[in-house]
């Protein structure tokens, strides 16, 4: 190693080693994660990446899909998903994030039992390489447990080094009654080991057996695993459940000064990697909680922004956007180098704890009726010291815009479309769930098969099924499909959407959510307006203060917007994205 790269890198690494492992050796530590993530013969970057934002743009979009969401019985899936993203999506979304692609047992593959391995029913690393060379390529780095099926776990079970010292132990003896959870079954579970019977630690199910990082050796393990991600083609590692990864007995074991460490950690090697490395957390947690996995502009690049779906689930069903608005006017822009990652809907179902403290209980509990009206379905977490609290509301976002407070209506394409393009105006990163672009329903049958709520939103499209609705014009399938890919073409060519572009929020009628952004040259201004409600309306175009002698047009509509004095005017759910350069 050069003496400028021990006096940068290494100095970061140490000081970091020191704060997590404090009674280990830190040369060690420090030397095992290293080689772990830099195999013998090579080395990081002599200079770590400068923080900027320049890593991303606004020509930049995800699709959330798992590999398997859609088949047909003869080709593997990652054929048919590549497929699917060459045909429909090339030219209009240029990232896609395959949720986890490995061997599994449980929890649609977050119970992982072979990190190494692609699951051989989707296909073979050959697959996730070729989407990676076509696509910005996410996957999930599964930290917080390991299926109780894996080879880590049976190895611990019988005393094998090194895994028998690589899972949680905790005694029901313990005090465990602040220890925040998002599931309401028991959260140790008793094992037979070669030592007898142990409590391990299971945050998630009983089968996700949660990995105890105070072993630096399990953290070694993940950075050889982040590494065989980023050789085969991953750009962006997702950290999922990474709050929780640190825990403590006598404490809430979740957001512990350790675990930011280990994401700082993560950052520091992802940014002196020769590769182009961007971390996404995975937190889905009250508001401030989640920001807080920004550091110091030295965690994650990017966050979830977790706090968008719920609120504008209730924004469309309210027919109001006055709780949006107070959120998003208090909304902090993201840290120089750091971006929010915006999304409606996504395999998980809509998380109500980051509406903790935006939503009142009024206004939580009216969301919820409609969503089971709908069809959906509400889980439920266990609170500290007794109860339970509803955790997320399973539902497609597609069925959950089938209409308002009221009941059902004939808006449901429109409504949903609404709420696509208010997300893809926002500050940040746009990111849509397959699902959503495929306008899929409930999937009940699926619910019932599985016995699980989450199954609603994971539905397997037949392809040949899928396309015969993509062909059809009179389909949901097809307009929602057409339409969402013109308005993110339209989308990716506004230097004013770039996601770090300037933004503030409007404050119009509350039936309007509208921002205005301001592109980084300063050169485009695009006032984003968007009515939440089945109501039209007009607003003064003073109100937004278009300046005179600038040529203003509507994207969406090609209309243009005279600064005169003439109202413009909104049909039920209609956006405009107004900008002085067409």
């Amino acid at each position: 190693m050069t003496s400028e790269y021990s006096s940068t890198f290494r100095h970061k690494l140490d000081a970091l080693v020191r704060q997590i492992y404090p009674d280990h050796d830190v040369e060690t530590v420090a030397t095992g994660l290293t080689k772990a993530f830099w195999p013998e013969g090579s080395m990081p970057r002599k200079r770590g990446r400068v923080p900027g934002n320049r890593q991303w743009s606004e020509r930049d979009a995800l699709v959330i899909t798992y590999g398997n969401s859609i088949i047909d019985g003869v080709h593997k899936p990652l054929d048919l998903l590549r497929d699917f993203l060459q045909n429909q999506l090339s030219g209009v979304v240029n990232g896609v994030h395959i949720l986890p692609f490995f061997p599994y047992t449980s929890d649609d593959g977050f119970a992982v039992t072979d990190y190494r391995a692609v699951n051989p029913i989707l296909g073979d690393w050959s697959d996730i390489q070729r989407i990676g060379s076509e696509f910005l390529l996410m996957s999930d780095l599964v930290l917080n447990h390991v299926s109780s099926s894996s080879a880590w776990f049976n190895a611990y079970r019988q005393g094998h080094e090194p895994y028998d010292k690589f899972f949680f132990e905790a005694s029901p003896d313990e005090d465990l009654s602040m220890v925040v959870r998002p599931r309401t079954h028991p959260l140790l579970r008793e094992v037979e080991t070669s030592r007898g019977k142990r409590h391990v630690w299971c945050t998630f199910s009983h089968d996700q057996v949660d990995l105890d990082f105070r072993n630096p050796d399990v953290l070694m393990e993940f950075f050889r695993v982040m590494r065989l991600h980023i050789d085969n083609g991953v750009r962006i590692v997702r950290l999922d459940a990474v709050a929780f990864i640190w825990k403590e007995a006598g404490t809430k074991s979740i957001h512990m000064p350790q675990t930011h460490a280990i994401v700082r950690m993560m950052r520091l090697f992802a940014d002196f990697a020769s590769e182009p490395v961007i971390l996404l957390t995975e937190t889905n947690v009250p508001n401030q909680e989640n920001l807080s996995y920004f550091g110091n502009r030295n965690e994650a690049h990017a966050v979830y922004n977790f706090s968008l779906p719920p609120l504008v689930l209730h924004a469309m069903m309210a027919g109001t956007a006055k709780n949006l608005i107070r959120w998003q006017g208090s909304m902090p822009p993201a840290q120089l180098g750091c971006a929010y990652l915006n999304f409606t809907a996504s395999h998980d179902g809509i998380g109500m704890r980051p509406a903790e403290g935006i939503l009142s209980a009024g206004d939580t509990q009216a969301v919820i009726d409609s969503v089971r009206s709908f069809g959906g379905r509400v889980s439920m977490r266990a609170l500290p010291g007794g109860g339970e609290a509803p955790y997320e509301l399973n539902i497609t976002w597609f069925e959950a815009m089938k209409g308002t407070f009221n009941g059902p209506d004939a808006h449901q394409i429109d409504r949903f479309l609404a709420s696509q393009t208010l997300v893809m105006a926002l500050e940040g990163i746009p990111a849509f769930y397959i699902h959503s672009l495929l306008a899929s329903p409930n999937d009940l049958e699926g619910v019932e098969k599985s016995g699980h709520n989450r199954a609603i939103n994971r539905h397997r499209w037949e392809y040949d099924h899928l396309q015969a609705l993509l062909e059809d014009p009179e389909s949901p399938q097809h307009i929602v499909l057409s339409e969402m890919r013109r308005r993110i073409s339209i989308r990716k060519r506004q230097r004013g959407f770039h996601p770090n572009a300037t933004q503030f929020t409007l404050q119009l009628d509350d039936r309007i959510f509208g921002v205005w952004r301001q592109s980084l040259d300063r050169d485009q201004s695009i006032f984003a307006l968007h009515n939440v409600s089945d109501q039209a309306l007009d607003i003064d175009p003073l109100s937004i203060n278009l300046i005179e002698g600038e040529d203003w047009v509507d994207l969406l509509s090609g209309e243009a917007i005279v600064p005169d004095g003439t109202p413009i005017s909104f049909a039920p759910y209609q956006c405009r994205w107004i900008t002085n350069r067409g």
